[in-house]
C-alpha cells in the first residue's frame, strides 16, 4: 500500500472500483451516494487524485471517472485487507457474518503488510470472504466471476449462490435465516412480471422474494 494514501483516499478508490466492475466510468453523483458525501466534495477529491503523481484516476468533468492502473492496484490492496479481515474476524474471533463488515472497514486502513501476510497464512491463503466475495491475490489480481444478480433469473433456471453484498447487516441476518448463503442451491419456480418477485425453491423451502432482496444476491447459473 502506498504510504501517502489517506484513509479517505483509500475509501474513494475502493468505492470507484466497486462502481466500475466492467470498466465503465462512475459519475460524481454515484460516488457521492456510495460514500455519503456531497457531490461538491467528491469533485474536489477526484481532481486531487487525478493530479497525483502518479495519477490514481482519470477524471473528466461531466464524463465521470475511472481508475488508472495505479489506482486499481491501490483499491485492490484495500479490498484484500478488508476481505481477509472479514474472514479472520469471522473464523478466528467468532464474529457473525453480519458483524464483520463494519469492523473490517475500521481496520482495513491501519493493518501493516506484515499483518496482512500473517492473517493470510493463518487462514490458509483463503480465496473468499464470509460473504463469498473473492479475495484479491498477493499480486493483486481478482478472479473473473461469471455471476448474475438473482433478479435476472427466470422460471425453470437453477443456480448456486456465489456471493452476497455485505453492507446491510439486517439483510445478511435475513439471508442466513432463510438459507440463501454462498453455495446454496436454488431453483426458480415462478416469476411475476408485475412486481419482479421470484418464487424460489431453496433447501426444500419455497420462498417468494422481491428485488429488494434478490438484487443483492449474485449467482452462477447451472
Amino acid at each position: 500500500m502506498p504510504e501517502n494514501l489517506t484513509h479517505a483516499t483509500q475509501d474513494y478508490l475502493k468505492a470507484i472500483y466497486a462502481l466500475t466492475p466492467h470498466g465503465e466510468r462512475a459519475t460524481t453523483n454515484q460516488v457521492a451516494k456510495r460514500l455519503g458525501v456531497t457531490p461538491a466534495s467528491v469533485t474536489g477529491m477526484l481532481k486531487r487524485l487525478a493530479a497525483n503523481d502518479p495519477p490514481f484516476l482519470e477524471y473528466r468533468k461531466h464524463r465521470g471517472v475511472e481508475l488508472t492502473p495505479d489506482g486499481e492496484r491501490a483499491a485492490l490492496e484495500v479490498i484484500r485487507h478488508h476481505r481477509l479481515l472479514e474472514l479472520f474476524l469471522h473464523k478466528t474471533l467468532g464474529y457473525s457474518w453480519d458483524e464483520v463488515h463494519v469492523e473490517a472497514d475500521r481496520l482495513e486502513h491501519v493493518i501493516s503488510e506484515d499483518m496482512e501476510e500473517r492473517i493470510a497464512k493463518v487462514l490458509g491463503d483463503p480465496l473468499h470472504d464470509p460473504h463469498g466475495e473473492p479475495i484479491p491475490t498477493r499480486d493483486l489480481r481478482l478472479p473473473v466471476q461469471s455471476t448474475l444478480r438473482l433478479t435476472k433469473l427466470r422460471t425453470g433456471q437453477q443456480a448456486v449462490v456465489q456471493h452476497v453484498e455485505d453492507d446491510d447487516p439486517e439483510l445478511l441476518r435475513y439471508l442466513m435465516k432463510i438459507g440463501l448463503i454462498p453455495q446454496a442451491h436454488l431453483e426458480v419456480l415462478g416469476y411475476s412480471s408485475f412486481d419482479d418477485n421470484l418464487q424460489l425453491l431453496v433447501n426444500d423451502k419455497v420462498l417468494v422474494l422481491g428485488p429488494r432482496v434478490t438484487r443483492h444476491i449474485f449467482v452462477e447459473v447451472i
